[in-house]
């Protein structure tokens, strides 16, 4: 598929919805109109906001329908309905919220430590009117040493996501602390080297050998239209 390159495009106009129908089809995802037009909303603030508050550096719409929508919604095959997901350094609520749009029945939290990214993603939950879904200003490291600080006694989530946050050993020693038995950790990258899949390789055998049962696994796939290569990063407990 090549990716349109009509100067005239706009955010939630045809040619613009059409790319994340297709390119989400293409992942194995399947959006309905509503959705397309809250995931325009979404953008449209997004946007909107960046000319003010650094929230992103892509802002040409058929770069910003693929990278950070339908790369957003590559995570679905992987997340179970109804489940509990924990969005680390959300941004501009990538992927957590286009991920609440296309699982209505999921509990979304985001978090991140930047004030005015943080009161970005609680305009757009409000903007769009979305339920079961929560957004806090604070950093991952906290929330692993202070886990009922959210969740208020309940500290467990069973689906913990990031995106390009950090390298991979520390995302998964951070988030074992909170993850639900029987849950699932997945970093989304733009590429992996060696030495970070040797540091979290090495991280999951001292975590087996102490008693943690884990399985681990790496996923590649392809942004439709522009073709460039992602990983999902998941580690799973049985």
């Amino acid at each position: 598929m090549k990716m349109p390159v009509s100067a005239e495009m706009l955010i939630g106009d045809s040619e613009w919805n059409q790319l994340i129908v297709i390119g989400a089809a293409s992942l194995g995802v399947q959006v309905s109109a509503l959705q397309v037009a809250q995931f325009s909303a979404h953008i449209r603030e997004l946007l909107l906001w960046n000319r003010k508050t650094n929230l992103t550096a892509i802002t040409l719409p058929s770069e910003v329908a693929i990278k950070h929508v339908v790369d957003s919604l590559a995570l679905a095959l992987w997340i179970p309905p109804e489940a509990s997901v924990l969005d680390v350094g959300s941004g501009g609520g990538f992927p957590g919220i286009p991920l609440k749009i296309l699982m209505p029945s999921l509990s979304v939290t985001l978090i991140d430590s930047s004030r005015k990214k943080n009161s970005f993603q609680r305009h757009v939950i409000r903007t769009l009117g979305l339920v079961n879904i929560a957004a806090w200003q604070t950093r991952v490291e906290a929330l692993s040493a202070n886990p009922d600080r959210i969740r208020g006694g309940n500290p467990a989530f069973s689906v913990i996501v990031c995106r390009a946050f950090t390298d991979l050993a520390h995302f998964v020693e951070m988030a074992m602390s909170l993850l639900a038995p029987a849950g699932k950790i997945i970093a989304m990258k733009g590429r992996i080297s060696s030495e970070e899949l040797a540091d979290v390789s090495n991280l999951i055998s001292r975590l087996c050998q102490a008693g943690t049962v884990l399985n681990s696994q790496t996923i590649s796939y392809n942004l439709p239209f522009l073709g460039a290569e992602r990983y999902l990063y998941i580690v799973s407990v049985p």
